[in-house]
């Protein structure tokens, strides 16, 4: 029995070495080789962006987009004048992704992060100017954490008077000056159509510089109630944000249109409960109020219209100028973060991103009704971030789509030239023989 064993295994072994012969002679080439080390590799068959957050075992999309609204992939002149602008929102992960921005990307100059120092020097190739706008490279140079209502009007002018005046064309200048008492929509509007006239597209960076130059938004967003608790645990411990100026069309708000929750120096110290039933609170809806147009809505003088007429524009706008942007991503979603980043950019990390599962928000324990609570004081968040999951997993799908696509592409030409050395051989040895 033990004979007959050995006799089958070795009949195996030469069997196994006989087809390597065979496709040695077969296809003596290395194309071959890489082709068989590549099958044969479990790095091949595994996906590096599965299991590495919370995935859904099958995802259903419930909202349906346009291809132009699935695929991002931007032309970024990194050399040029276009820049990436990073509108940060509070507790959602963007201090994180912030860093990244500035020390983990593959760059031909990279970013200068001096120890000690919070900002880093982003240069662009042979050039002493930045290419990222971002808490990390130009500090706040639009107030504290702004908003897209202030971001949208403060860099274009933030940035383009750093260039000499007498660079700018005369027509921008003219342009800069009849537009001054349109209101900001109207810019928006009048910006698009001249530089579409001009050969440059409206998609991903409006509002764009008169001077041409593209600006391409990006953000961060994160679980409503997650992020709630973690604002909450954020202002228990002391923070205020009081240095966030909230500018819109043209002014900060007053103190009747936004009242403090607090009296004192801070709002330290505040329960869970005191901090729900502040109805001042910046922190319900704020992805919502960050990301909308608020001049669409009278800024923060809530007694222009309905409450509910705010609330649908409000989040209209929200969802619109989230699905323009160049890019966003999820909290609860590193990995396919990075992904769909490197994509849309053509810039790669150095380091793989991390899922933390753990933070200071999944450390407080709250019961079912304060659960309800929290989601019907964000309900606006609450469904803007439902469209935005969806958005968003969806565009994962589809670049992960393209790039099997041409992958499978790239087999097949693969084959091609392989099977047209193959005949070629069989050629020359029938010719020789």
């Amino acid at each position: 029995m033990e004979d007959r064993s050995h006799k089958v295994l070795l009949a195996l072994v030469m069997l196994f070495l006989f087809a390597v012969i065979v496709l040695q002679y077969v296809c003596p080439g290395t194309e071959c080789q890489l082709l068989r080390l590549r099958a044969l590799s479990p790095a091949a068959a595994a996906d590096p962006y599965r299991a590495e957050d919370e995935t859904p075992a099958r995802f259903v999309p419930r909202f349906n987009f346009s291809a132009g609204d699935l695929l991002r992939r931007v032309d970024f002149n990194i050399k040029g004048d276009d820049l990436i602008v990073f509108l940060h929102i509070q507790k959602t992960g963007g201090t994180t992704f912030g860093r990244h921005l500035v020390r983990n990307i593959q760059l031909e100059q990279p970013c200068e992060c001096r120890a000690g120092q919070k900002k880093c020097t982003c240069h662009r190739p042979g050039k002493r100017e930045t290419w990222l706008f971002s808490r990390f490279s130009t500090g706040w140079s639009c107030g504290l954490h702004a908003d897209w209502t202030e971001l949208t009007n403060c860099v274009p002018s933030v940035v383009d008077s750093k260039k000499e005046v007498r660079l700018r064309p005369s027509r921008c200048r003219f342009l800069l000056f009849s537009v001054s008492t349109m209101g900001y929509a109207d810019i928006y509007g009048f910006m698009d159509v001249l530089l579409r006239a001009d050969g440059h597209t409206g998609l991903n960076t409006l509002p764009s510089s008169p001077l041409g130059r593209n600006f391409y938004y990006i953000t961060i967003l994160r679980d409503p109630v997650s992020r709630y608790l973690s604002e909450w645990r954020h202002v228990q411990r002391g923070a205020t944000w009081k240095a966030s100026l909230h500018v819109c069309d043209g002014r900060s708000p007053t103190t009747e249109e936004l009242p403090s929750c607090y009296t004192g120096d801070d709002w330290s110290g505040c329960s869970l409960q005191e901090f729900m039933d502040c109805p001042y609170n910046l922190a319900n809806n704020r992805q919502v109020r960050m990301l909308s147009d608020l001049s669409l809505v009278g800024c923060y003088n809530l007694s222009v219209m309905p409450e509910e007429q705010r609330n649908k524009v409000l989040l209209d706008s929200a969802k619109e100028n989230l699905k323009r942007m160049a890019f966003f991503g999820l909290t609860e979603f590193q990995r396919k973060t990075q992904y769909l980043f490197e994509k849309t950019f053509n810039m790669n990390f150095i380091s793989p991103f991390t899922q933390y599962n753990s933070t200071r928000a999944s450390s407080v324990e709250i019961d079912e009704q304060t659960q309800q609570r929290i989601e019907a004081l964000n309900f606006l968040d609450m469904e803007l971030y439902d469209y935005a999951k969806d958005l968003f997993l969806q565009r994962y799908q589809y670049m992960r789509q393209k790039e099997h696509q041409e992958a499978r592409r790239k087999r097949q030409e693969q084959r091609k030239i392989l099977r047209a050395k193959q005949a070629r051989l069989r050629e020359q040895g029938e010719n020789s023989s």
